[in-house]
């Protein structure tokens, strides 16, 4: 099938555009996870009695 030169690279683009979309909200996805993960861990923290910012003593 042939097809025009300027509507194959129209075509590249908006594949291209979609894949750099997708990676976005991938990466934001993970963003926000790892905020949620954060923030669950600190109230978590605070609610066992402990300082937000305590961290555990190195091992010996």
């Amino acid at each position: 099938m042939l097809m025009h030169p300027i509507f194959m690279l129209e075509l590249v683009e908006q594949h291209r555009r979609e894949l750099v979309a997708e990676a976005d909200r991938e990466r934001l996805l993970a963003r926000v996870l790892r905020a949620r993960r954060s923030r669950r861990e600190r109230e978590a923290g605070a609610a066992r009695g402990q300082h937000p910012t305590t961290t555990a003593a190195p091992a010996r």
